[in-house]
């Protein structure tokens, strides 16, 4: 990301995405979501609420691939791991499911193990 004007316009509108999507408002919040990887690609939050829309429409290739990329951005996200999970079982590979949701679980024992908590909790 580059200046701070960018920094607070992307976390405006991954707020009001957010907002909308609690609301229900679906293409709106993607509208946001959207706007926001325009500005920096990388953006895990709007990758994540992207995805969680493409769930929620039974797009599960998609939401699938953006959980990948955002594994791809972080390896060790237990989040993006858990919700590969979900999507993979929503889309009925619980095969896929079951591995990523043992990744998941692994990374968190790394965690804790390490003793360092999960940066998604705070």
């Amino acid at each position: 990301m580059g200046t701070e004007e960018e920094t607070s316009e992307i976390e405006e509108l991954f707020y009001q995405g957010s907002d909308l999507h609690g609301e229900g408002r679906l293409d709106e919040a993607l509208q946001c979501f959207e706007k926001c990887l325009a500005i920096d690609a990388d953006y895990a939050d709007a990758i994540l609420g992207k995805a969680i829309i493409m769930s929620a429409r039974e797009r599960h290739d998609e939401a699938i691939a953006l959980a990948q990329r955002l594994i791809e951005l972080d390896p060790e996200d237990v989040l993006a791991q858990t919700n590969l999970s979900m999507f993979h079982q929503k889309a009925g590979r619980i095969e896929e499911a079951e591995e990523a949701g043992a990744k998941a679980r692994t990374l968190d024992w790394k965690r804790e193990l390490a003793g360092t908590e999960n940066p998604g909790d705070d």
